[in-house]
C-alpha cells in the first residue's frame, strides 16, 4: 500500500500582485514537505460559486444562454453566479440566482455536489443544486452586465447537448453528466 501524504505546503511569504472585484492574484513562495522550494506559485481567489440544475414540475430543464467573451461564443449554461457575502449561504445565493436570472423559484431543493475549478490554483468552491418542481415566479432581474435568454430543454436535449460537446464550462457540465448518470428517470 502506498503511503498517503496530506503534508500541506509552508507559505514563506504572500504578495497581492493584482486585486479587482473579478480577478484577485496572489502571489506565495512555499516550501514543499520535502524541503523543495517554489519561490513563485501564483492563486487566483475568487469568492465561492454556485449553479443550479433547475427542472420544472412538466419535467424542463430550465437554462441560460448567453455570450462568454473568454471562448467568444454564446452557449447553454446552469444558472450560476457568485455568493455574495450579504447572501445567508450557498443556497441562498443559488436561490436568488436563480429568481435574477430566470424568474424561476420555489420548489425542492438540495445541494447535488461540490466541486472546484482547479485546487491547484483557485481558493473557492462551487456549490452545485438540484431544484426540482421550480415554476415561473418573477420576470428576469438582470444585472446591467448581464444578456441572456431562458430556456426550457427536455432531459434528451440536455443529453444531445452534452454528446455533441455543446457544454464547454466544465463547472456546468460535471453536475449535468452526474445527474444523467444517477437520476435519468426522474425526467422521463
Amino acid at each position: 500500500m502506498m503511503k498517503e501524504n496530506n503534508e500541506k505546503w509552508t507559505v514563506l511569504s504572500s504578495e497581492y500582485l493584482h486585486r479587482e472585484p473579478w480577478l484577485t492574484v496572489r502571489k506565495d513562495h512555499v516550501v514543499l514537505p520535502n524541503g523543495s522550494h517554489i519561490p513563485s506559485y501564483y492563486i487566483l481567489e475568487y469568492p465561492d460559486w454556485i449553479n443550479v440544475i433547475a427542472i420544472t414540475r412538466d419535467k424542463k430543464f430550465v437554462l441560460v444562454r448567453q455570450y462568454r467573451h473568454g471562448l467568444q461564443e454564446t452557449a447553454y449554461e446552469l444558472c450560476a453566479g457568485v455568493c455574495e457575502k450579504t447572501d445567508a449561504s450557498p443556497l441562498a445565493s443559488a436561490q436568488r440566482e436563480l429568481s435574477e436570472e430566470t424568474g424561476y423559484g420555489k420548489g425542492n431543493w438540495q445541494l447535488f455536489m461540490t466541486i472546484s475549478a482547479n485546487p491547484s490554483t483557485h481558493t473557492n468552491l462551487t456549490y452545485c443544486f438540484l431544484a426540482t418542481d421550480v415554476e415561473k415566479v418573477t420576470e428576469q432581474h438582470l444585472d446591467a452586465t448581464e444578456s441572456l435568454s431562458v430556456h426550457l430543454l427536455t432531459l434528451d436535449e440536455i443529453k444531445d447537448l452534452l454528446d455533441r460537446g455543446e457544454v464547454h464550462q466544465a463547472l456546468m457540465a460535471a453536475p449535468l453528466w452526474k445527474f444523467l448518470a444517477t437520476r435519468p428517470d426522474e425526467c422521463r
